[in-house]
């Protein structure tokens, strides 16, 4: 049986000569026993924590109305997976939204020039502070904010 702790500890990538294993046999079982504990306990909580902040997080379409600023992505997270699964398509009227729902759809107006775009929510961003929304650059495009690369907008939420 103290063969198995000795084991154990070589599987750990710690070098433990025979004589220690015999010397130490009862707390270097415990110790093993405590660390694989330890370390399942601490990625249980992370995976937890981290559910219930995307669980919490989403927020009620219904009315939401919110004015802010708005920037595109494009070329560089091409055919990449969204955080909905779906690759993202530079060329489809999509967005990313911190907190909307995957798949609300959201009118977005360009306030300097009134021009608006309807796009739905396949990803979650922007992760630049004082952003509102993420869109595809095809959204960006009919918005004319290709050139300076953001804009204020207004963001209204579609009943669907």
């Amino acid at each position: 049986m103290w063969e198995l702790a000795c084991l154990r500890f070589r599987h750990l990538g710690v070098s433990v000569t025979p004589s220690r294993c015999y010397r130490r046999q009862a707390s270097s079982h415990i110790y093993i026993w405590d660390f694989l504990t330890m370390k399942r306990l601490l990625g249980l909580l992370a995976l937890s924590s981290l559910l219930a902040g995307c669980a919490s997080g989403l927020i009620d379409p219904n009315g939401y109305d919110e004015t802010g600023t708005a920037s595109y992505y494009g070329a560089k997270h091409h055919g990449k997976k969204t955080a909905s699964g779906e690759p993202f398509n530079q060329n489809a009227l999509t967005a990313a939204h911190r907190r909307l729902p995957f798949g609300t759809q959201v009118k977005v107006t360009n306030l300097d020039n009134n021009r608006s775009v309807v796009v739905r929510i396949t990803d979650r961003g922007p992760h630049t502070r004082g952003r509102l929304i993420d869109l595809s650059r095809k959204a960006a495009e009919q918005l004319r904010m290709l050139r300076s690369g953001t804009a204020r907008v207004r963001v209204q939420a579609l009943n669907n």
